[in-house]
């Protein structure tokens, strides 16, 4: 899964457990590397404590011995008392002559490691000779323990180099190693409540944060240019959130400014078609009853025999047209009135019969599943959708036709009442079917092309549909769904 593909919340959610895990990680190994860091510090620090200890009481042996203080006289010197300083202080103590001989050696209370010999290296009596302090640490392992061996000169009173002294020290971490252990348990519990705390406050962090995120492109996807938006309003959010929120309020009201402008200018625009359209559609009429007006005016004859019958033709050609600038002007009145949407339950199997009854085509056939489908309708506007459908239909059934057929279907559906107008005429052509339902679209040679136009306005009013499926010289038929509630 690619991380551009996850959500922000889920990003902000996984980074937050990853920062707390990667934190928690970082502490515990530093304080691994703190507890080693100490152990080693403590280590030598406890050598260096014990061989300055011992020193002490080496010279005080070699203040107070009767002896000659030579390096040839030490095993004399420290004969007894080695033993007596290797058991107070707990600690093996070696010394040997400046050449790295063994001369005494007390009894081990540890185990023999490996520089339990009779003789010093000769690194070891190098690196004595050339470093600054005169004194030498060596570590060595064996079977799983560090030990640390202290090489270092004793002096007589005039500080002059009498014996090398060896302290063999064993690192016993078994006592860090437990407390750290328990240090570590008691971080690991301290994490895991984190964690879990962490994934709590996550998760509310995320939702919190994303929350207004998630208004803002909810109120985005439901954006529309022909319906009116709401703004959004968000209670404390962050200044970059509040300054989108800004832009996108502020968008909304440019939005809903250009809609109002497009509105009006296509409401303009309409009505200057319409205009045009009616001017063009009546004075189709008027030219031919001018010329009749003026043919008459020019041939009239009060002494013609013929006068009453010349009288008659001009006054049906007069009133032909007449009839036809008033059909015009009805088509345009029907389609600009809005249908008012009346509550009246109607059963639409009785109206849609009703409807068919001013058809005289013996054709038309009507046919129902159920005798009562009711619906709230108006019933004007249901019989102006039915007749308008079933006239298209004649219309496109050619004259010559044989075996003409209309049939008329009403159905219950899921909380709809189905109208279906099927006829077996010419179709409609592929490149006219987004054009179907357009005003002053026809294809007839008369009409205003007002009629389909007008049946969508109405089924769409009732908040209804209405589709079509059509075959070139086979048919077409219409599908009207209106909610029964």
């Amino acid at each position: 899964m690619q991380l551009k593909k996850l959500s922000l919340r889920f990003r902000i959610f996984i980074a937050m457990i990853l920062l707390v895990l990667v934190a928690s990680i970082l502490i515990a190994v530093v304080t691994i590397h703190q507890y080693r860091e100490e152990t080693k510090d403590y280590h030598q620090e406890r050598l260096n404590r014990k061989e300055r200890a011992i020193k002490r009481n080496i010279d005080f042996v070699i203040r107070e011995t009767t002896y000659e203080v030579t390096t040839e006289k030490i095993p004399l010197i420290f004969k007894e008392e080695i033993y007596e300083i290797a058991d107070v202080h707990n600690l093996q103590v070696k010394l040997y002559d400046l050449d790295g001989g063994l001369l005494i050696s007390s009894k081990a209370s540890i185990s023999p490691d490996t520089t339990a010999t009779n003789c010093l290296d000769a690194n070891i009596l190098n690196h004595l000779s050339q470093t600054s302090e005169r004194r030498y640490v060596e570590k060595n392992f064996e079977g799983g323990r560090v030990f640390q061996s202290s090489y270092s000169y004793i002096t007589d009173q005039k500080f002059k180099p009498l014996a090398i002294l060896n302290l063999p020290y064993l690192e016993d971490d078994d006592f860090f190693t437990n407390e750290l252990n328990e240090f570590l348990k008691r971080l690991a519990l301290a994490y895991l409540f984190m964690l879990f705390f962490a994934i709590v406050l996550a998760y509310w962090l995320s939702k919190y944060i994303t929350k207004s995120l998630k208004a803002i492109s909810e109120k985005m996807k439901a954006t529309r240019l022909e319906k009116r938006n709401e703004k959004i309003e968000v209670e404390s959010s962050s200044e970059e959130i509040e300054n989108l929120v800004k832009a996108y309020n502020s968008m909304i009201d440019e939005l809903e400014e250009s809609a109002v402008k497009l509105a009006t200018s296509e409401r303009e625009q309409a009505w200057r078609e319409m205009a045009k359209q009616v001017a063009h559609e009546i004075k189709n009429p008027l030219t031919p009853m001018r010329l009749s007006v003026q043919s008459f005016q020019r041939k009239f004859d009060v002494n013609d025999p013929d006068i009453d019958k010349k009288v008659d033709e001009y006054c049906k050609t007069l009133i032909q047209q007449i009839d036809t600038m008033s059909s015009i002007a009805s088509a345009f009145s029907n389609f600009a009135k809005m249908p008012a949407q009346k509550n009246e339950m109607l059963n639409v199997v009785e109206i849609t019969k009703l409807a068919l009854d001013i058809f005289s085509e013996d054709y038309i056939h009507f046919t129902s599943e159920k005798d009562v489908i009711n619906a709230k309708l108006d019933r004007t506007q249901l019989i102006r959708v039915v007749t308008n459908l079933v006239k298209n239909g004649t219309q496109a059934i050619p004259d010559d036709k044989e075996n003409k057929t209309i049939l008329v279907n009403v159905s219950k559906g899921n909380q709809e009442v189905i109208i279906t107008i099927s006829d077996n005429g010419v179709g409609i052509l592929e490149e006219n079917k987004d054009k179907i339902f357009e005003p002053k679209f026809t294809t007839k040679s008369s009409g205003m092309g007002l009629g389909l136009a007008m049946v969508k306005n109405i089924v769409e009013t009732y908040q209804g549909s209405i589709t079509f499926t059509t075959e070139k010289n086979k048919g077409t038929t219409f599908k009207v769904v209106f909610p029964t509630e």
